[in-house]
């Protein structure tokens, strides 16, 4: 995920560069620190490969917890967002789309990291895990469970009926 989200930071990185922004390298700083702690995760192989429901949980919060920690970096590297906590909740609102946000004037903020905000949310709108779910079949783990944890509602087990209706 966070080698995924490191990518993704590239085209707000390029949109600075064509501003000549000095954001381009809070970005570029960002996208080496995400990319090297993903690439260190991704090394690391778990004794079992199969995921079960609880596995699902946990891989969904800390995916959640991980992207956003991450995704905070360039509001913080670059200043525009000094606080922490203020960069982290700007962050987690992109990618959960609550709309919320600290900012006053958000034109104000640098081309580049206008563009990464916006992208966060056009993420969220996506579903980030639910996107991540398509790359895992590549690593044979069974995504259901982490599916399962992403999705919202009563599933028709959940809710009593013996045989779903067809859709």
């Amino acid at each position: 995920m966070l080698i995924i989200e490191a990518a993704c930071m590239v085209p707000s990185m390029l949109v600075s560069l064509f501003y000549k922004e000095k954001a381009v390298y809070s970005f570029a700083i960002s996208i080496v620190i995400t990319a090297i702690a993903g690439f260190i995760l991704y090394r690391l192989k778990a004794p079992n490969q199969n995921i079960y429901a609880r596995d699902g949980f946990a891989i969904t919060a800390l995916g959640w917890l991980s992207v956003t920690v991450f995704g905070a970096l360039p509001f913080l590297i670059s200043g525009s967002i000094p606080s922490v906590i203020d960069a982290f909740f700007e962050t987690a609102s992109g990618f959960t789309t609550t709309g919320a946000s600290i900012l006053r004037e958000v034109e104000s903020l640098p081309k580049g990291i206008l563009f990464w905000r916006s992208f966060t949310h056009w993420m969220g709108g996506m579903g980030v895990l639910v996107l991540m779910i398509a790359v895992l079949p590549s690593t044979k783990a069974n995504a259901v469970y982490i599916m399962k944890a992403e999705a919202s509602g009563p599933s028709a087990r959940q809710a009593g009926a013996k045989n779903p209706p067809n859709s």
